[in-house]
Order: C-alpha cells, then sequence, then structure tokens
C-alpha cells in the first residue's frame, strides 16, 4: 500500500534535473536525500574510502544550487533540507523515505540497473517514479515484482523545476489507484505543479507537440525566406507564445537536449506520418557539435557581443548583429491572447502572417491526429502546453480562437490530414472544443461525443469564477471592487493597469474596511492577475510634481498611509494575498495587512528609491514594525542593528524573490503563510480570515519605537558619505538616504522618548513630499514613466 503522505524524499541523481527536484521538494518543506554515483576516477590524491571524495557529485552539485541563476531555491536555507549521500553508501536510506524519484541519465541500462538497487532496499509504502522523457516504462519495469510495478508512476518535471509549472503523470499499466492520487495531491497541494495526465508514449505530451511545432518551424522558415529573428518575432508574443518564442528557448533549454528528444523521437516514432519533421537540421546539429550549445555555452542561435545581442545567421553560421524585422500583421496583434493570434493568423496578409497560418494549422492537425495516443482529452493536451511551454493558449483553445470551421476548412483547403473524430465533431453541429455553462467549463470529449464538464479542485476560486457563481459585487469603482467570497468572507480586488495604486483604489479600500467591519467576518486583499501591484501610480505622481500641484499629492498619500492603518487596526481580520510583483504601494497594502498568506513565487520589495522617492504609504514604518517592532520599546536593545536591516532593504530598493526571501527580508513574519500553487491562494487566505474570526481576533496594539534620533542619522549618513565617496551611490542617492534615515531614526526625537507610529508617518509623508519636489528624483519618475527601468542620476 502506497503512502498517503510524502514527508521525506530521495531524488536519484544530481544533475540538472534532479537536483533541481531535490531543490524544489526543500522549498516545498520536504527533507529530501540527494543521491549520485561514487566518482570513478579518482586523483592522486583522493582517499576513495573518505566519504567526502564518495558524495562528491552530489556534493558540487548540491553546491551549485545557491549559485544558479534564476535560483532554483526559494531561500539558501533551504539547502538545509538536503544531505547528500551515494549510490553504494547509503541505500539503506530508501527504508526510510515516503517517495524516491529517479533523475538518472537515460538510457535504459542505467535506469534499470537503479532500479535493481532501489528494490534491494525500498520499504513496503514508498512510491517509486521516474523523471524519464522518453524510455517506455514497459521496458524500464521489465523485471521488476508486482509490489514495485504496483507503486510506480512516471513524474516528467519541466526545467526550470522551481519554475515550470507542468508535471506530467504517467501510469504503468499496474500502477494502483492510490499511488496516482497520492501523487495528484502532493504535485498539486504540495509542489504546486499543474498535472496533466498522459500515456506511455515517446516525449509523452508537452515535448511531443512542442518539439513538433518548433521542428516544423525550423523546416518551413526557409520556405518563407524567415530570419531566426524573423521567425522569434512572429512566435512571440503575437501568437500567444513566451517572449523567449523559438530560438531563445532552445538556447535556454540547451541545443544538445533539443537535438536529443528531437533525434528520440525519430529514432521511436518509426510509425508517426510526420516521422520526417522530427529530422534535426543540418545548422542544429554543426552548431552543437561545434560546441555552440547555446546559453549554457556562452552562444547558441544568438550570443551577446560587445556591441550587444549577436544572431546566428544560418547562410554562414557566422553571427552577426542582430535584426528587429518589423511585419504589418503583427504589428496590428493587439489584446487578449485570442484576438493578437486569430490576427495574425487568420486576418494577415504578409509573409509573417503566411508563415504563421501554415505552421499552425499544420500543427494544430498533427495535435488533433495525436488524440488518443498521448492523451485521452483536450484539457490535458491544452495544459500540457500552457503549463510545459508556457504558451497563453493550448492548441485547441488557439483552435477555437481562429475558429473550428474556419481551421477545419483551411486545413481541408491544404490537404492537410484531419482525423475522423474532427470529421465527426464539425458534422454534429459543434463550434467549439471548450464552452461554459454557467459556472461550469465545459470541453468536448471525444470519447463520448459530448461536452464535459472539466473537474476542478473547490482550492481553486478566482474573482471570475465567484462572478460567474453569480457572487455579489457589494461595492465597486473603476480602480477597485469589493465580492462576496462567502462564508462571511469578502475580497477586495484591485483592476487598474498592473493593479497600480490610485486615488480611487485608495478610496476603495476605506470603504471596504466601513463595509467589513459592519457586516462580514474579515477581509481578503486579492485578485486574478500574475501581479499583485506594481506600485503606486507614477504617472499621476509625476504629473502633478511637474505642475507643482502639491496637494493632491499630499492628499493621496495622507489617504493612502491611513487606508492602510486602518487595515491593520480594524476590528475584523484583514489578510493580504500577494503573488507575483508586490512592489513599493502593493507592497504597503500588503504589510499593512493583519496577516499575509504569500504565494510562494513573490517579488517583494520597497522600491521607491529607483524613482527617487522613499516610501510613502507607511511602508518604512511598516518594515520597522516588522523588524524592530517586537523589541522596539525595549530599553535593553539597540536599535541600530535593526534599523540598519531597514535601512538597506529600503535604501537599496532590495526585492525578494520568493515567499521565504521576503520573510527573511523582513516584508513577511514568522507566522505568515506561503502557498506554493497560486490558484489556491484566495482559498488559503480566505481560510486565514474565518481562522483569525473564528479565534476571537483583536487588532495588534499600536507599535511605539525606541529611536537613535539625530546621532542614528548621522551615523548612517557617514556610510552613506563613504559608498559616494568610492562611486558607490551618487550625491542624489546619498540625499534620498538621508531622508530616508531622519524618518528611520524618529526625525528630532530625543533617544530616551518613544515615537508613535502616526510621528514616523508623519516624517515619511514630510520627506516623501520634499522629494516629489526635488529636479533629479523627477527625472527618475519620467525615466521609469519612459523607459520602465531606473535613471541612475
Amino acid at each position: 500500500m502506497a503512502t498517503k503522505r510524502i514527508r521525506k524524499a530521495a531524488v536519484i541523481g544530481s544533475g540538472v534535473m534532479g537536483s533541481g527536484i531535490a531543490a524544489h521538494l526543500a522549498n516545498a518543506g520536504i527533507e529530501v536525500y540527494l543521491l549520485d554515483i561514487v566518482p570513478f576516477n579518482p586523483g592522486e590524491k583522493d582517499d576513495v574510502n573518505d566519504p567526502a571524495f564518495r558524495n562528491s557529485i552530489a556534493t558540487r552539485n548540491k553546491a551549485l544550487l545557491a549559485k544558479t541563476k534564476p535560483s532554483p531555491l526559494y531561500s539558501t536555507r533551504d539547502l538545509d533540507r538536503i544531505t547528500v549521500g551515494n549510490m553504494d553508501d547509503n541505500l539503506d536510506w530508501f527504508a526510510e523515505v515516503d517517495w524516491i524519484v529517479e533523475a538518472v541519465p537515460e538510457t535504459m541500462a542505467i535506469k534499470k540497473a537503479t532500479f535493481d538497487k532501489v528494490e534491494a532496499h525500498v520499504n513496503d509504502h514508498a512510491i517509486i517514479s521516474s523523471n524519464t522523457s522518453g524510455l517506455s516504462i514497459e521496458g524500464m519495469l521489465e523485471g521488476r515484482s508486482e509490489s514495485f510495478k504496483k507503486r510506480f508512476i512516471v513524474t516528467h518535471f519541466f526545467n526550470p523545476v522551481r519554475y515550470m509549472k507542468l508535471l506530467e503523470l504517467v501510469e504503468g499499466p499496474d500502477t494502483a489507484p492510490e499511488v496516482v492520487d497520492a501523487m495528484v495531491e502532493f504535485g498539486s497541494d504540495v509542489l504546486g505543479k499543474g498535472i496533466v495526465f498522459g500515456k506511455d508514449t515517446t516525449n509523452f505530451i508537452a515535448n511531443r507537440i512542442g518539439v513538433h511545432g518548433m521542428m516544423t518551424i525550423m523546416h518551413l522558415m526557409k520556405k518563407y525566406e524567415m530570419s531566426i529573428e524573423g521567425v522569434d518575432t512572429v512566435f512571440g508574443k503575437a501568437m500567444g507564445r513566451p517572449k523567449s518564442a523559438v530560438f531563445r528557448t532552445a538556447d535556454m533549454v540547451g541545443l544538445d537536449t533539443f537535438v536529443h528528444v528531437a533525434k528520440n523521437c525519430y529514432d521511436t516514432l518509426t510509425e508517426d506520418e510526420e516521422r520526417e519533421i522530427f529530422q534535426v537540421p543540418d545548422f542544429m546539429g554543426t552548431l552543437v557539435e561545434k560546441g555552440f550549445t547555446g546559453q549554457k555555452a556562452g552562444g547558441g542561435f544568438y550570443k551577446k557581443g560587445k556591441g550587444g545581442i549577436q544572431t546566428l545567421d544560418l547562410n554562414t553560421l557566422e553571427y552577426r548583429d542582430r535584426d528587429k524585422p518589423e511585419f504589418a500583421s503583427i504589428g496590428k496583434a493587439k489584446g487578449a491572447p485570442a484576438q493578437r493570434i486569430k490576427k495574425v493568423v487568420v486576418d494577415g496578409d504578409d509573409k509573417a502572417a503566411e508563415f504563421a497560418r501554415e505552421v499552425t494549422l499544420r500543427s494544430l492537425a498533427y495535435t488533433a491526429r495525436r488524440m488518443g495516443e498521448i492523451a485521452d482529452d483536450v484539457v490535458n493536451i491544452d495544459r500540457g502546453m500552457r503549463w510545459g511551454f508556457n504558451w497563453d493558449l493550448g492548441p485547441f483553445e488557439t483552435w477555437d480562437a481562429l475558429g473550428l470551421q474556419w481551421a477545419y476548412d483551411q486545413m481541408k483547403a491544404h490537404d492537410m490530414e484531419v482525423p475522423a473524430w474532427i470529421d465527426e465533431m464539425i458534422a454534429s453541429g459543434a463550434e467549439s472544443f471548450y464552452k461554459q455553462d454557467g459556472a461550469t467549463d465545459l470541453y468536448y470529449d471525444v470519447a463520448s461525443k459530448s461536452y464535459k464538464a472539466i473537474e476542478r479542485s473547490e482550492k481553486a476560486i478566482s474573482v471570475e469564477l465567484l462572478k460567474r457563481k453569480g457572487a455579489t459585487k457589494i461595492l465597486g469603482n473603476s480602480s477597485a471592487s469589493l465580492h462576496d467570497m462567502g462564508d462571511g468572507v469578502a475580497l477586495l480586488e484591485f483592476h487598474t493597469k498592473m493593479n497600480a495604486i490610485d486615488p480611487e483604489l485608495i478610496e476603495m479600500m476605506h470603504q471596504a474596511i466601513d463595509e467589513v467591519e459592519a457586516n462580514w467576518e474579515g477581509l481578503v486583499i486579492g485578485n486574478d492577475a500574475t501581479n499583485f501591484s506594481a506600485g503606486a501610480n507614477l504617472v499621476l505622481v509625476y504629473m502633478n510634481a511637474q505642475s507643482g500641484q502639491w496637494e493632491p499629492i499630499e492628499s493621496m498619500v495622507k489617504s493612502f498611509q491611513d487606508a492602510n492603518q486602518r487595515m491593520r487596526y480594524s476590528w475584523k481580520p484583514v489578510v493580504a494575498a500577494p503573488k507575483g510583483l508586490t512592489l513599493g504601494g502593493g507592497a504597503e497594502v500588503t504589510l499593512g495587512a493583519n496577516a499575509i498568506q504569500a504565494a510562494g513565487e513573490l517579488y517583494m520589495g520597497l522600491v521607491e528609491v529607483g524613482v527617487g522617492l522613499i516610501p510613502g504609504g507607511g511602508g518604512n514604518l511598516q518594515l520597522m514594525r516588522n523588524v524592530f517592532g517586537p523589541h522596539s520599546d525595549n530599553k535593553e536593545f539597540d536599535p541600530f542593528p535593526f534599523l540598519r536591516k531597514v535601512f538597506m532593504a529600503i535604501g537599496m530598493g532590495e526585492v525578494a524573490t520568493s515567499a521565504e526571501a521576503a520573510r527573511e527580508y523582513g516584508f513577511l513574519n514568522a507566522s505568515d503563510g506561503v502557498t506554493i500553487n497560486a490558484e489556491n491562494l484566495l482559498f488559503d487566505a480566505k481560510q486565514r480570515v474565518l481562522g483569525m474570526a473564528r479565534a476571537g481576533f483583536k487588532p495588534p496594539r499600536p507599535s511605539k519605537f525606541r529611536l537613535l534620533g539625530p546621532d542614528g542619522a548621522a551615523t548612517i549618513d557617514m556610510l552613506l558619505y563613504s559608498m559616494q565617496e568610492n562611486g558607490v551611490i551618487s550625491a542624489h542617492d546619498r540625499l534620498i538616504g538621508r531622508k530616508l534615515a531622519n524618518v528611520l531614526c524618529g526625525g528630532e526625537t530625543n533617544p530616551a522618548t518613544l515615537v508613535d507610529e502616526q510621528t514616523l508617518l508623519d516624517l515619511e509623508r514630510e520627506a516623501f513630499m520634499s522629494l516629489c519636489g526635488e529636479e533629479k528624483s523627477q527625472a527618475r519618475m519620467q525615466y521609469m514613466v519612459l523607459n520602465n527601468k531606473p535613471l541612475r542620476n
């Protein structure tokens, strides 16, 4: 019987994938053993019996996790959860774990030898899985016991493991249902993955369809006289693909890896009607032979030259300056993904549109012909491509965007093979692969030839779903709305561009507190957007500052401070649910809540110095309260180390790159929660509110601070002077830093006097307003508005 709870795991193979899996398990709080082989080439000074030597491969790869960018770890502290070992001396560890996943090289003999060792030492309840993407389950299980077969499943992660949502699960013929259930629950709720069910076929779902699509592009680009930059311009944002498009994606994945996956398709898919598509183009093979394998090797299709990014010329295989091709059809591709794709493929009439049209139609037809072979339904295929290749729309969602009948007619007109199930679907009068029935999403099921409901976890709450279920909109204006989440909990949703803070949004914060205190159990602040909030509406602040309109700025800042303080000291619990970018004012809203339930992927910081300002909505006080608050009025504690930590976080504009890193900066408290699966974030935040309310919530006591006054500010200025003299900061940076230091040290306060929160807010607002009047701060604001990056002046 398989374990129902995974609390400890073992990963075999410490390469890129194995160490990445181990790192993400550690991110999720799982203790993990990371094992690799004993080195077989000792040097003269190596002691072959020394554990340090015998574990050196796993040790080295574990250490690399701390240096890899982007980091596979939420925090380097998570490395403590990873214990290294080797496959000769530490096999007894398998008896302790609940899950063993192998990520050894993709060679059947190595896999089978690994499983020989696993089976000899594993306990009778652990799940055993392979991270293979190309080898058959039947081959890997040859000679294994019935118990082993029942507990075996493929768990195919995508690289980089922390950031890629997809987890493909593939059952063996004897895999027990409880094993599947356990991996679905663990993969989704604990690791935060999107689960897709594939079949025991070469490269499963995402790589099969994704590589076919990319290879189709490479084979057709010569016909349409498309350069590398041209291809990436077409198959980027306009076609609902990530910015890395095609060739930059190949560089990121590694050309050698891409060639291996394509070759595996060509070698094993002998019955595939488009097998030749997987034949690697000569230029790809030549690049790999020369060692130009992409980003990891310093160059592939692109490389960084002295004058900037250079591109490979496919005719000469030499690098040249990068072009920036423009196509009319791509320039017109605006709006939501479905609208953009249709604008190019259906409406476009230039060569870029013709290229996109043929590639897309061929890819859609090929995908439809794989139904039943790689997956049983359109949902798993679409999810595989969205979560594994970061497409905005999966193949069948794309087909719907083009129009089911239009794409079908185009395929027929160009003699593309369309499978019988599509013919039957069209004949039945169906108009799309997906449709909605109230709050229920439906998909066309091939087996039953009818529409079925897409299963949804009860934890997957979204604002859109609440609206579709008929949830009441309690209050609202152009910038924010208050919704009924059910169970007496209200949800405050921001919906400005990038969820920027503006006067209307602030007004809704005030109204929300009035309403919740009168009629509700508590409040969640959250939304469906990728990013919680990118900060204050900088355009508004800049325009008022440029025209000398100071009163609107100060009024907005004061109202924002008051709103955040009201959230903090409301008699009903307020829980913020931030995810993605949570910067400046967005961080201040978050810090103003009574508790935070954050997504694991949280990029949080008080970054106002980048636009020549300091936090103005209470951020200085809030971070002081988090870092220094428990000891803020205690005579026995020297405040300077605490204030220095706060000063550096704000003064250097530091941004935490995960929720756990945010905790280390002081943006989150020890008691704040983290939800790795962002789809569950609003559900978890709601449960947090209900728990606080039912436990008899009372607002916290306001903090008072024993601060350092002018002497403390002078000490910080000595540090700033040194940094300016050494060229680390500019004179204007120093001015900003001095104003920040004055706020954090309590202005002219006597160190023997306790400073209350309102005094600090007044000091903060005064500093913010004075910086708004500085010419160089205004230049920084203008530059950020125009270029979306900071100006150093």
